[in-house]
């Protein structure tokens, strides 16, 4: 018998509601459902020994071994076993002669433009522009030396400035403007751990973990997950020092995102859904509310890329109606990338290509006002979405006229994000070209 039906069938035995058991387990009765129907799966030790718990069941009957005496203390320091750390996905094999799989004269002929294009905003000019076919491999490399502490220090840097530039940071994400992004955001995370001469230097935490899981989210754009792990954990671990549960919860969502793409999809539902229930979200009012909106989502894309459609439209509904509770407005525009029935609405275009049904995410596209998204990366992602689903429907034509409207869109991120430069690729291979397809080919580096 599996875990959840036990659950069940001995809770209703017992004559426990859901709510009942889920007071009793710390989890909702939404979630206490979920792991009766098996929707999140009950695979985590502590999870079913809580269960065990509360229903009086002896450990044994979840497969465990019986409780371990407590740990001896030392110092006042429990001593025990721990759990082995989750193993990171393997590194991808780059070309041989190439540095992360940049080519060394291409990738100082984007230094020197960059610099020109970083440099344009502060002088007023912004006509210099940087070759954007590299402009993802370049940021991935200075995220990664930013990280790793490589390079020259960044001098000790007042909050205030701190905060100024992470705004800009956070501005350049959402406009695509990733030339600017490509200086600002390693700039922040050096200056974030820059020697201070204040008393307390945990001060910084809070905007280091959000600057952290800024360069989390750009990571997972270019499909960078060795990187993106340790920026998540880098976020999870400054914002619980800070006691930021906003921050928390974000970190906690971007490493299902990240565990997802790995492929281990009972630990992205897990980690989300148990992120979405945590009772320190319910304490922060209705932002907590919106955060919960998130996560929830994150798990229905989880299901979506685990084939189960029916489960990803229940988990989505759910997402939705957390979203009308809110009233409507979108919630989260700096931290999350927004929430609201709109981008919930967008979610659903990519879940139900992933589940297997691009008519049903067409059928989402085209309820969409793509000018009511809250950022030109929202729109750019929308594009590019509906881009795949005319692909999957085999309507080439209107595939590459979404891909050119995205480029007009964000041109950044259209030339510089791998999933976009795979499916243009694909197309060359797949079928007749156009002068059209083949000029967004070059300028996205793909025919070099």
């Amino acid at each position: 018998m599996k875990p959840g039906e036990l659950v069940r069938q001995t809770r209703q035995a017992k004559g426990s509601t859901l709510a009942e058991l889920g007071k009793l387990t710390g989890y909702s009765a939404a979630q206490v459902s979920r792991y009766e129907r098996g929707i999140s799966p009950m695979t985590d030790i502590d999870v079913l020994r809580s269960f065990a718990d509360a229903l009086e069941l002896p450990h044994q009957a979840f497969g465990l071994s019986p409780p371990a005496p407590r740990p001896e203390v030392r110092h006042g320091q429990p001593i025990g076993a721990t759990s082995a750390f989750p193993r990171l996905p393997a590194p991808r094999v780059g070309t041989p002669g190439w540095e992360d799989g940049e080519d060394p004269v291409r990738r100082r002929k984007l230094l020197a433009g960059l610099a020109a294009t970083a440099a344009a905003p502060l002088l007023g000019s912004g006509t210099a522009q940087a070759d954007e076919a590299l402009l993802g491999e370049l940021l991935v490399t200075r995220l990664r030396d930013a990280m790793l502490g490589l390079g020259a220090a960044t001098p000790a840097t007042s909050s205030e400035a701190l905060s100024t530039d992470f705004t800009r940071a956070l501005a350049d994400f959402d406009a695509c403007r990733y030339a600017s992004l490509a200086v600002r955001l390693p700039r922040l995370i050096r200056a974030g751990h820059a020697p201070s001469t204040r008393s307390d230097d945990t001060e910084q935490y809070p905007l280091l973990a959000k600057s952290y899981l800024l360069a989390t989210r750009m990571l997972v754009k270019m499909d960078e997950q060795q990187l993106g792990w340790m920026a998540a954990d880098r976020a999870r671990q400054l914002a619980e020092a800070a006691g930021d549960v906003l921050s928390v919860a974000e970190s906690a969502r971007q490493l299902a995102v990240l565990a997802r793409k790995a492929g281990w999809h009972d630990q992205a539902l897990s980690i989300a859904i148990s992120a979405a229930d945590h009772p320190d979200l319910r304490g922060i009012g209705r932002v907590g509310t919106a955060v919960r909106g998130l996560l929830v989502q994150s798990a229905s894309y989880t299901l979506a890329r685990r084939g189960d459609r029916d489960g990803m439209r229940e988990l989505t509904d759910e997402a939705a109606a957390i979203a009308k509770e809110l009233g409507g407005a979108t919630m989260l525009r700096d931290h999350g990338g927004g929430f609201s029935p709109l981008t919930v609405q967008l979610h659903k275009i990519s879940a139900e290509n992933h589940a297997g049904d691009p008519r049903a995410a067409l059928d989402a596209a085209r309820a969409i006002s793509l000018k009511a998204l809250p950022s030109v990366e929202r729109r750019s992602r929308a594009l590019g979405d509906i881009a795949v689903t005319y692909d999957r429907l085999g309507r080439r034509s209107d595939c590459v006229r979404t891909l050119l409207a995205a480029e007009r869109c964000a041109p950044q991120e259209t030339h510089a994000r791998p999933a976009t430069k795979s499916l243009i690729s694909s197309l060359l291979v797949s079928g007749p070209t156009s002068t059209e397809l083949r000029g967004l080919a070059e300028r996205s580096g793909v025919l070099a």
